[in-house]
């Protein structure tokens, strides 16, 4: 199988998309950098994860995007709270983070 086979990594593609034109316009460079560096980092991990050999390997990546889901989860919250994003888009990504961990946890448990 290959990784864009996958529908963690689908919705995780979807997600970094959806970051990336939210935050398009945005002059607080940091800030976007960072969000959307966290966002990017979830469906490339497991990209990588999945070209690696060994079990292990695949298995630690997977915790490393998981670990980037939570990340990018804390700034969004960050970003509702200053009023960089709607209360509404930002709880449609959040539950979009949310669902990604689950699926990340479900293959990590697999």
């Amino acid at each position: 199988m290959q990784f864009e086979d996958l529908a963690v990594w689908k919705e995780s593609h979807h997600l970094t998309v959806a970051i990336y034109k939210l935050m398009a316009n945005y002059r607080d460079f940091g800030f976007k950098d960072q969000i959307t560096r966290s966002a990017l980092s979830i469906s490339s991990n497991i990209a990588e994860g999945y070209e690696r050999f060994s079990i292990k390997d695949k298995i630690n990546f997977l915790y490393y995007a998981k670990a980037s889901s939570a990340e990018l989860r804390s700034q969004l919250y960050v970003a509702i709270d200053i009023n960089y994003i709607s209360k509404h888009d930002g709880e449609m990504l959040k539950a979009s983070s949310i669902k990604i961990s689950k699926m990340l946890q479900g293959l990590i448990n697999a």
